[in-house]
């Protein structure tokens, strides 16, 4: 009986699939993360062996797992073909298969997110001898595609000319049938924007994906794809590298020690990155002197990726031991292991400690209307240029709260500096880099662009 088990992670929008056939008792696992207790204890459930780790790609958002699970289970790890592995793993070809009992998986040479990337039909041979499913990887989503620019150093355009071939001359002759399965849902930054659904038909795309909907030429689509693609994620570069090398550390996440508050600020003045993962809200009413507040929503992943220095220690602020073990094993899965500890029942002790606390204002929206154009105040618009192409706050500045800190010295640090973003989770952060940077009077505005535009206030175009 063919079992079929999909694992969503959140703040990842990532999915990996356990496939394999209950009778023969063997398994593969499908895009591993890196914390791999959830498809151990899903084999043992089912009374399977995990046989197989398979990766469509080298992954560039989060660490694989596939080195954890061959030391655990003794799978064999399969990949595509690639020079730069340093571990040991079965390097396949298109057409080459893997056998799971009653269940097949087919290998197709996909390249086009990255060279080496390949997808996996699923043959059951309870349901014929034509494949019902593709696992895509990175390669087709729901309403999207994969990016081709990661790699950069010019490969972006031959990359998008193989996406175009493997989506028109290798998925679509499959059939609107076929059940298609990827790597990602929606948040996710792999692709430009990855709709809700997390799988999908070749039906269903080729009638709704605007990338297969379109009749274009391969010139015309390279450029349309490479049109207006959003910056990738700093700490992508990163993974991309670790992913290729052999695995050090595979034990698992697990909770730092508890710090009590002369320990943390002892730590915290030698330099470590203070994180406070609290509400925005909490982060303003008070917080440990420069800490950058990161919330601990679904974004949060992605944005400690984006803002954190992976060289150096990590010191965690939260609201409790749960909320920092969670954060703990975010840091985890893209390869942010140096945590040297968390502050003791949070900012309670902090402040019971009688040291010292910084603030943020909270601005609402029609505060900041009735205020943006006081000669003291400075109004920063931290979005994506993207984002601030379809309308900003009259008169706002702008800089990406990604490449902030390299670019202080645009913004006058004695004005009243109030930051804005989508919903203010990101204006948050800005607004904890400036007052790190000893920005005189620092605000941020909850809600930001979505409270903006629901009080109907005025809007500059482009």
């Amino acid at each position: 009986m063919l079992v079929f088990e999909p694992f969503y992670t959140d703040g990842l929008a990532q999915i990996s699939y356990l496939i394999g056939d209950s009778k023969a008792a063997v398994a593969a696992v499908i895009d591993p993360r890196r914390d791999i207790d959830i498809y151990l204890q899903m084999a043992k459930a089912r009374g399977l062996r995990i046989a197989y780790a398979i990766e469509t790609h080298i992954h560039a958002d989060f660490v694989s797992g596939a080195q954890a699970l061959a030391k655990r289970t003794g799978a064999q790890i399969i990949g595509g073909r690639a020079d730069n592995y340093e571990f040991e793993l079965r390097q396949v070809s298109g057409g080459e298969t893997i056998e799971l009992g009653q269940a097949t998986l087919q290998v197709m040479h996909t390249p086009g997110h990255t060279p080496e990337h390949i997808s996996l039909q699923l043959f059951d041979a309870q349901q014929g001898d034509q494949p019902i499913a593709l696992f895509t990887g990175d390669t087709l989503f729901n309403l999207d595609v994969g990016r081709p620019d990661l790699l950069g150093e010019g490969s972006e355009r031959k990359l998008a000319g193989a996406l175009y071939h493997t989506l028109f001359d290798h998925y679509l002759p499959l059939g609107d049938r076929i059940e298609i399965y990827p790597c990602h849902g929606a948040g996710s930054a792999c692709g430009k924007s990855i709709g809700d659904r997390r799988h999908s038909t070749l039906g269903s795309e080729r009638l709704f994906n605007p990338a297969l909907r379109e009749q274009r030429s391969e010139d015309e689509f390279i450029d349309w794809l490479l049109a207006d693609m959003p910056e990738p994620p700093r700490h992508y570069a990163r993974l991309k590298q670790l992913n290729v090398r052999s695995a050090v550390q595979m034990e698992g996440a697990s909770l730092p020690p508890p710090l009590a508050p002369s320990e943390f600020e002892t730590l915290a003045a030698r330099g470590m990155q203070v994180v406070d993962v609290r509400s925005i809200l909490a982060f303003g009413g008070g917080h440990v002197p420069g800490a950058i507040n990161i919330a601990l929503r679904n974004e949060f992943v992605n944005w400690a990726g984006w803002m954190l220095d992976d060289a150096r220690p990590i010191l965690l602020v939260g609201e409790s031991a749960d909320d920092v073990h969670q954060a703990v094993t975010q840091l985890y899965r893209i390869g942010l292991d140096d945590i040297r500890g968390y502050l003791r029942n949070g900012m309670t002790d902090w402040q019971n400690a009688a040291l010292p606390l910084n603030r943020l204002q909270e601005w609402t929206v029609h505060e900041l209307n009735a205020r943006r154009e006081a000669p003291d105040v400075q109004v920063l618009d931290v979005r994506s240029p993207q984002e601030v192409a379809a309308g900003r706050v009259p008169g706002a500045r702008h800089i990406f709260v990604a490449h902030l800190a390299d670019r202080l010295n645009e913004l006058d640090p004695d004005k009243t500096t109030v930051t804005y973003c989508g919903s203010g989770y990101r204006a948050s952060i800005a607004a904890s880099i400036l007052k790190k940077a000893g920005f005189r009077d620092v605000a941020n505005v909850p809600g930001s662009w979505m409270a903006w535009k629901a009080a109907n206030l005025p809007v500059q175009e482009g």
